[in-house]
Parts: structure tokens; C-alpha cells; sequence
């Protein structure tokens, strides 16, 4: 027994060590850092979890597409880290409802509805007008910059035309209806131009707090309306500047204790001088070139902070306001310095630290905030926290040009969220942003959304055709095919795709490459199920299914689809919640069917009406339903649910491109009813006030 075992022993195998494959090395995320003008890799300080502040709009006006670009973009690249990359985002944003624009504005509208609320006679309004224009045209002459130059022309012509009718029905005695018609014109024509005198002359006098909390009040609601609408996130937490004011204080007195501020007849600056020599403090870290720039700096303190008097306050010129006494007109609140109101940089700074810390992970905003703005809170906050690591990565997102033209609200040259959404859906403008790199400039011009519109076609008819294929009754086992070449090879290619998508999203989240490689993996689907349909046998629908998942996924992660939807664009009702797709498809398809056997008997039976009615219940009714068959010979007819708008438009130009007399030959018996794919031309976008010519 024991030579048995023995033998035995000595056959024995044992396992053949086994070596790991080489693999290779992850693709690791990195985004744009302003703090260093390169590309970082992303390291969140604290495992997953990722805290991000993001500066919010200042309510005084409607939210316009400079404020589109910076939060929609910021959405996708939330969405991305969230949903793409797994992290716990913890985000954060400030309303601005206590500033010099808020505090002019709010001013301007209450005295001007006071003046129009007193109904002036008409003479008492052309002197009036008149007035204002002598404080207006010495402003005139006196700026330098042609674009507001322009701007100030046109304000200054369109008040001397509007004043000239009212001047001669005062002269010629005309009825006083049609002089308080004329007036009424004048009175909207001269609003700018009446609000700036009256606060100039009345300002001062204006005392109910309220006043200055109602104006942004409105605005803010407003903005949210428009987040939501443009399926913005919204943030886990949201700060008002009003409701930190005490927050704000303390965070002043601290930076005075730690010997980087001081205080000036009722206010505090900061010493940049003290902060800048200081071994453990740079400032001017976002744009270094920058620091100096005086008009820079007094555009970041305000309109109503640059007099003469408040400039002699400071230490030196690059010195700016943490806390501003407040003047007559002006709201204030207690502090140990006087009334007074918090400084423009300063808000940000307290409300971020109270809620992330003496450092977070990502701060973000417009382009245009990195100096003095970001600039400065960067100083202000490592004077308080005394470090030099307040934010470890700062994200800008780049300007937005209209149709070439520089966007400007101080120059009444911008088109609102809610102009934009007239014109074109949510999901559209997020795509246009989609197709181009969030730190860059992008134009929004016809071109862009054409480029959106079109891109959004393509996906849509991709998914419809797969919807399609899915819709065919099929049993369990039929559901699972022998792949061919022409799979095996589809399917290489789908996962090639899904490697650069992620290469693309690693490389600062370059969602314009990712949408290309999407473009991309569906022109080779198409190519597929074209061959499957000249060869008469259907296209594999498990791997189809599987591509079309995946990119309803990516959709979604970047918010292009706001809604439930396992596959594609979901389709509601107006004004509804309900799915439509779903609730209406198994009847179209009834109808289809039904339809289609009726145009088999006809076409037996040579019953030629009954064909020319399947025909126009193709071509003429159910378009205006938002339905659209296609009919392919030999194949069972396509029923796809679409946008009516865009079905009426395709069939006009379908009939256009046709001949108006060939009515024959579009309804013929057996046409094919594809699609011709061709859009009307798009409106060209023009900015209000925009005088450019063409588009880039």
C-alpha cells in the first residue's frame, strides 16, 4: 500500500503558476486648473468626495446666455464627475442679492415708477427729458470705449425721436388722448435715461431697506425658473449674501486681526501690500499680469464705491473694499466699524468657508471673474485661514460671443435665457455646448444650433430605427443570434468607441471629441442595418440594443435627456408628464398593421383610391400628429413618433424639392416614404443691439 501511495505521489500534478496579465495603466481624469494654466490630474483631497463652490449670478436683471454658458456647463461637468467618474460631489452656490448693481438698479425702479405713478404733464416730461439729456450727453463725450460709445448713440437718437411727436402735439394743441400717447412712448423710450437722473438727483433719499430686497428677490426666482428649464441641477446648498452677513463680519474682523486688513473712515480694505510681501502669500495668483489694473479693480468695487473720496481711503490703489460704509440711499447693517454692507469679493469668501472650509476641492466660474474677482477672494480667504490652499482647482468657463458679437449686458447687447428658448429647446442648447470645449469661447450663432439641430436628427432617427427594430415580435430564444463578421466587427468597433469616449472625458472632460466618437458609432450601426435591409434580414437587435443603451446613457450623464428613458430621446405630451411613446405606440402599430394589409388587398384588387387614401394618411394626416411611416418595399412599414413642427417641415420640403406639379409622383402607390433630410434655413441670431455684420 504504502509503494501505492508512493507511485501515486510521484504523479501528482501540481498547478502551474499562474502570471497576472500586463494590462494597462487607467486613464486618469485631468481638468483644466486656472491655478496653473495646465491640465491636472484630479486628486480630491478627501478620498471620493469632492467639495465645490460655484459662483452664483447677481440678481438685478434676467438671466442671459452668459449665464447659460457658465451653468450649463458647469451641470455637465458635475454630471460627468458624478455620474461618469463615481465621485460625491458636494456642491455649492451663492446668490449675490447685496451689490452696487443690485443697489442702483433697485433705486432707478422704484424712483421711476414713483415719477410715473405722478403722471407728469407733457411739458413737465420734455423738460424733465431734457434735463436728463444734459448729464447724458456729457457722459457721452466723455467715453472713450466705441462699443458703449455705440451703445449710447443709439439711447441718445432713439430719446430725440421719441421726444419730437410729443413736442409738436404740445405746440399745436393737439387732444390730450394723443398726447398722453406720445408721452406713454416717450416715457418707455426715456426709462434709462429718466432712471439714471432721478437716482442721480433722488437717490440719496431713498430709506425703506425693502426696496433693495424685492428687486433681487424676483430676479432670483427667475433664474431658477430658467436653471430648471435648461435642466440645470440644483445645488445641495445655496447661500444669500443677506442671510450671511454676520458670517461676513466676523470673517472681516478676522483678516483685520490677522494684520491683513485695516479700517478707513467707516470701512475696511485689504492691505495687498502687507499680503503681497508675506512669505507664506502670493497675491494675484490667477492672473499675476493683471494686478495693477485699475480699471479692473474699480469695475470689481462697484459703481458706487470709485468716488474720489472712497479711492483716498485706501493704502494703495490695489487695495479693495471687504466692507463699505454705506452712504445716504444705500442699505446698511451694524458692525463694529459703523453701517455699512459687505465688499463684492468678501461674500463669497465667508459663505464658502462656512460651508467647505479652509479648503475645497473645486471653485468655479466665468472667465472673466479670474481677476480681480477670484483673484481676490483667494487673497482674502488664505489672510483668513492664513494658508495658501483655499482652492485646490480653479475651473473658469469660457466667454460666449453672439453671432461674433461680444456679449454685454452694461451694453444691452445680450439675448435672455427665455429669448433662447423660443427659438430652440433645452436639449439643443446643451448640445451646442456639448460640441464645444467648456473653457473655450463658444458663439451662439444660427450656425451652432444648426450644428446642435442637426446632430440631435441624427441621434433621434438612430434610436427611432432601433425602437423599431425592438418593437418586432420576436420569442425568447429568437431574441439571441449568431453573430456574424459583420457583428463581431460592429461590436470591436462599439468598444473601441467606449474606450476613447473615456479617453475623451479623462482629458478635461472634452465632451466635443465624445460627441464626435457618438457621431462616429452610429454612422457604422447605420451602415450595418443598411446592408441587413439590402440583404432582406434583419439587424441583430441584442447588440443594437446594446449601443443604443449605452448611448442613452452618455445622454443622460450629460443631461441631454431630462427624463425616465431606458433607450433615446423620450417623447411627452405638451405640457404633459406622460410618455407618450410608450401610451401611443402598440395603437400606431395597430394602425400600421391595419394599414398595411389594406394597401396588400388594394394593391390585389388594383383598387387605386384606397391607395391614394393610405398614401395621405401617411403624407398628410398623421404628420400633423407628430407620427411618421415609412414604407420600404418588401419590408414591414416603420412607425416613428416624432416633433410635429419638424414632420411638417420635412414634408414641405420633401414637396418643394418635388415640384409643385408632381403631386403624382409624390403620392405614387408605392413610394418609399424615407425621409428627405433636409431642414428650413435657420433664423440668424441677433443680439439686442448688436451691430455686427455676419457671424463667425
Amino acid at each position: 500500500m504504502s509503494g501505492s501511495s508512493g507511485e501515486q505521489g510521484k504523479g501528482r500534478r501540481g498547478q502551474p503558476q499562474w502570471s497576472p496579465p500586463a494590462g494597462s495603466p487607467p486613464c486618469k481624469l485631468r481638468l483644466y486648473n486656472s491655478l496653473t494654466r495646465n491640465k491636472d490630474v484630479f486628486i480630491p483631497q478627501n478620498g471620493k468626495k469632492v467639495t465645490w463652490y460655484c459662483c452664483g449670478p447677481t440678481v438685478y436683471d434676467a438671466s442671459h446666455m452668459g449665464h447659460a454658458r457658465s451653468y450649463i456647463s458647469f451641470d455637465i461637468l458635475r454630471r460627468v464627475l458624478q455620474d461618469y467618474f463615481g465621485f460625491d460631489v458636494f456642491y455649492c452656490m451663492n446668490i449675490t442679492d447685496i451689490d452696487d448693481k443690485i443697489i442702483k438698479r433697485a433705486r432707478q425702479n422704484y424712483l421711476f415708477e414713483q415719477y410715473r405713478g405722478k403722471q407728469p404733464r407733457a411739458a413737465q416730461l420734455l423738460e424733465d427729458v431734457h434735463a436728463a439729456l444734459k448729464p447724458f450727453s456729457v457722459k457721452l463725450n466723455e467715453t472713450a470705449d466705441p462699443d458703449r460709445k455705440q451703445m449710447l448713440e443709439r439711447t441718445q437718437r432713439a430719446v430725440e425721436l421719441a421726444a419730437e411727436p410729443l413736442e409738436r402735439a404740445v405746440r399745436g394743441g393737439l387732444p390730450a388722448e394723443e398726447a398722453a400717447r406720445c408721452a406713454e412712448v416717450l416715457l418707455e423710450e426715456a426709462k434709462d435715461l429718466l432712471s439714471d437722473w432721478l437716482d442721480s438727483t433722488l437717490g440719496s433719499e431713498v430709506t425703506d431697506n425693502s426696496i433693495f430686497s424685492k428687486l433681487p428677490k424676483f430676479w432670483e426666482e427667475e433664474f431658477h425658473r430658467d436653471m430648471e428649464t435648461l435642466n440645470v441641477l440644483p445645488p445641495d446648498v445655496l447661500t444669500r449674501v443677506s442671510e450671511y452677513v454676520p458670517e461676513i463680519v466676523n470673517f472681516v474682523q478676522k483678516i483685520v486681526d490677522n494684520g491683513y486688513g485695516y479700517v478707513s473712515n467707516g470701512s475696511v480694505y485689504f492691505d495687498t501690500v502687507k499680503f503681497a510681501s508675506s512669505e507664506r502669500h502670493s497675491y494675484g495668483k490667477l492672473v499675476p499680469e493683471a494686478v495693477g489694473d485699475q480699471k479692473a479693480l474699480q469695475e470689481g468695487e462697484g459703481d458706487l464705491s470709485v468716488s474720489a473720496d472712497r479711492l483716498s481711503e485706501k493704502r494703495s490703489p490695489n487695495d479693495f473694499a471687504l466692507w463699505k460704509a454705506s452712504k445716504p440711499g444705500e442699505p446698511s447693517w451694524p458692525c463694529p466699524w459703523g453701517k455699512g454692507r459687505p465688499g463684492w469679493h468678501i461674500e463669497c469668501s465667508a459663505m464658502a468657508s462656512a460651508l467647505l472650509g479652509a479648503s475645497m476641492d473645486i471653485h468655479g466660474g466665468g472667465f472673466d471673474l479670474r481677476f480681480p474677482h477670484h483673484d481676490n477672494e483667494l487673497a482674502q480667504s488664505e489672510a483668513y485661514f492664513d494658508n495658501d490652499c483655499w482652492v485646490r482647482y480653479f475651473l473658469h468657463t469660457g466667454h460666449l460671443t453672439i453671432a461674433g458679437c461680444k456679449m454685454s449686458k452694461s451694453l444691452k447687447n445680450f439675448i435672455t435665457i427665455k429669448d433662447a428658448l423660443q427659438k430652440h429647446s433645452a436639449r439643443q442648447l446643451r448640445l451646442a455646448f456639448l460640441m464645444h470645449s467648456w473653457k473655450d469661447t463658444l458663439d451662439y450663432s444660427s450656425n451652432t444650433m444648426e450644428s446642435a439641430l442637426q446632430y440631435e436628427r441624427f441621434m433621434n432617427e438612430f434610436f427611432l430605427n432601433v425602437k423599431d427594430i425592438l418593437r418586432a415580435p420576436v420569442d425568447i430564444t429568437g431574441r439571441f443570434e449568431k453573430w456574424e463578421d459583420e457583428e463581431s466587427e460592429l461590436n470591436k468597433s462599439f468598444y473601441d468607441k467606449k474606450t476613447a469616449v473615456h479617453e475623451a472625458l479623462c482629458d478635461n472632460v472634452d465632451t466635443r471629441t465624445v460627441l464626435e466618437e457618438m457621431r462616429a458609432l452610429v454612422g457604422q450601426c447605420n451602415l450595418y442595418m443598411a446592408a441587413r435591409k439590402a440583404a432582406r434580414r434583419r439587424p441583430n437587435r441584442a447588440l443594437l440594443e446594446s449601443i443604443a443603451r449605452y448611448l442613452t446613457h452618455m445622454l443622460k450623464v450629460f443631461g441631454a435627456i431630462e427624463e425616465e428613458s431606458s433607450l433615446g430621446f423620450p417623447v411627452r405630451g405638451p405640457g404633459s408628464s406622460l410618455n407618450l411613446e410608450s401610451t401611443v405606440m402598440p395603437y400606431l402599430q395597430v394602425l400600421s398593421d391595419f394599414r398595411e394589409g389594406v394597401r396588400k388587398i388594394a394593391r390585389e384588387q388594383k383598387v387605386p383610391e384606397v391607395l391614394q387614401l393610405s398614401d395621405a394618411l401617411r403624407d398628410d394626416i398623421l404628420p400633423e400628429l407628430g407620427v411618421r411611416l415609412e414604407d420600404h418595399e418588401g419590408l414591414p412599414t416603420v412607425v416613428k413618433l416624432g416633433d410635429r413642427e419638424t414632420l411638417l417641415k420635412e414634408r414641405e420640403e420633401k414637396r418643394r424639392v418635388s415640384g409643385a406639379g408632381a403631386s403624382a409622383d409624390l403620392r405614387g402607390h408605392e413610394t418609399s416614404g424615407v425621409r428627405v433630410f433636409c431642414a428650413a434655413p435657420a433664423p440668424v441670431l441677433r443680439p439686442r443691439g448688436c451691430e455686427c455684420q455676419g457671424e463667425t
